[in-house]
Order: C-alpha cells, then sequence, then structure tokens
C-alpha cells in the first residue's frame, strides 16, 4: 500500500473520530437541557430500571470526568460520570439506562457480553506489549519476520475486542431505550433524543472497531510484502 494512501486513512479516521466524538459532546449538552417529566436522576433511573428488571447485588458509584460512565462486571458495580449521576435530564437518563442495560446484560448472561468479559485479561496482555513488539517486528521484518507476525497477532486480539464490543452497547441501548419508554422517564417528545444521543455514543465505538481493522490490515500488507 503507497505510504501516501495509508496517510490518508489514518488522517481521515483521526478526523471521523473527532467528528463523532464533538458531536457526541454536543448531543450531550443539547440533550442535558431537557428534563425528565418526574425529575429522576441518573441515580434514580438506575435504582429503579433494576428494581423494575428484578436485578440485585448492582452497586452505584459516580466517577469524576465527562461521559467516563461504565459498567464494571468484575465487582458489578455501574459508575456514572457526576453529570450523569446527579442530573435530572433526558441525557443523563439516556446514559444511565444503557449503563444499567450492561448490568441486565450481566444478569442474564448474555453471551457476548460473556465473551468480552473473558477476552479482557488476553486483552490486557496485548494492549501492553503490542506497541513494542510491532515496532521491533517492523524493524526487523527481513531478518525476524516472525516477530511482527506476533505483534500482529497480539493487534488482532484487540481489534476482535472492539468487534465484539460493538453488539454488546448497540444492544445495551436498545434495552435502555425500550425501558424509558414503558417506565414513562421518557415521553414522545424525548424518546426521540434519547435514542439520538445513544446512537452517536454506538458511533463511536464503530469508528473504533473500523480504525482498528484498518490498522491491523496495515501491519498485515507490511508483513506480506516484505519480500517485494
Amino acid at each position: 500500500m503507497e505510504l501516501g494512501i495509508v496517510w490518508i486513512i489514518f488522517i481521515g479516521f483521526a478526523l471521523l473520530s473527532w467528528l463523532v466524538s464533538w458531536q457526541l459532546k454536543r448531543r450531550f449538552e443539547k440533550y442535558s437541557k431537557i428534563p425528565t417529566v418526574n425529575g429522576m436522576t441518573g441515580r434514580d433511573v438506575v435504582e429503579k430500571m433494576l428494581k423494575d428488571n428484578n436485578v440485585h447485588g448492582v452497586k452505584i458509584g459516580s466517577v469524576s470526568g465527562q461521559l467516563t460512565d461504565h459498567y464494571n462486571p468484575t465487582n458489578k458495580t455501574i459508575n456514572l460520570s457526576q453529570d450523569v449521576y446527579h442530573a435530572a435530564n433526558v441525557a443523563a437518563a439516556a446514559v444511565a439506562a444503557h449503563e444499567c442495560g450492561h448490568a441486565l446484560q450481566h444478569a442474564k448472561a448474555y453471551s457476548l457480553l460473556s465473551l468480552r468479559s473473558a477476552l479482557v485479561p488476553a486483552v490486557s496482555f496485548a494492549s501492553r506489549w503490542m506497541s513494542w513488539v510491532l515496532l521491533a517486528g517492523i524493524l526487523m521484518v527481513e531478518t525476524f519476520p516472525p516477530l511482527l507476525l506476533v505483534g500482529i497477532c497480539l493487534f488482532g486480539l484487540t481489534t476482535l475486542f472492539s468487534f465484539v464490543t460493538l453488539p454488546v452497547e448497540i444492544d445495551a441501548s436498545r434495552r435502555a431505550l425500550v425501558w424509558l419508554k414503558s417506565s414513562g422517564i421518557t415521553t414522545f417528545e424525548s424518546q426521540p433524543y434519547a435514542r439520538d444521543a445513544l446512537k452517536w455514543a454506538a458511533y463511536t465505538y464503530v469508528v473504533a472497531a473500523l480504525s482498528s481493522l484498518a490498522t491491523l490490515l496495515y501491519y498485515v500488507m507490511i508483513f506480506l510484502s516484505r519480500r517485494d
């Protein structure tokens, strides 16, 4: 692959990632100005969603930062950013319900969430070493090509993790939107706003997965063209 084309692809994905992140923050700010009809905060939403789905033993915590919300299956904790934890608006309700969707996946043994959790130790190991192995592999591609192949395998694990994450995130959003509507947290007017916010959140995972795949293919092409 021509070096110029490679740079165009990488720069293109970087710009796309920035655009999606900017749009996500923009929509979060916009929908944060729309209050929930019942005045429920993000924490209240999680508590009610867990109760309505008969899920127990899940802790709710608050973490610093913006859009840092996540579910930790290891200790069964839903961690909400402060803007979500304390706020009573549509954006906070959507994000809180999405993270609670992961807790529901865990409680119901959703297969792809189980697969993602099983991949975490291997992906953590791969992430720690792959940059050094890939760099050394590229420098030694003519004299010791198997080293680059090892780096490609390590990077492949992270790419696989990105693609397994996609349906997990989409399913969590689907569960969140269904419950938000049925529980009356969102109304006919506000439901599209919640859907739009979660849609742009999902786009960040799509871009990350495609970017990872493009990078993986780039390393594969270096390996295959080493004798050209």
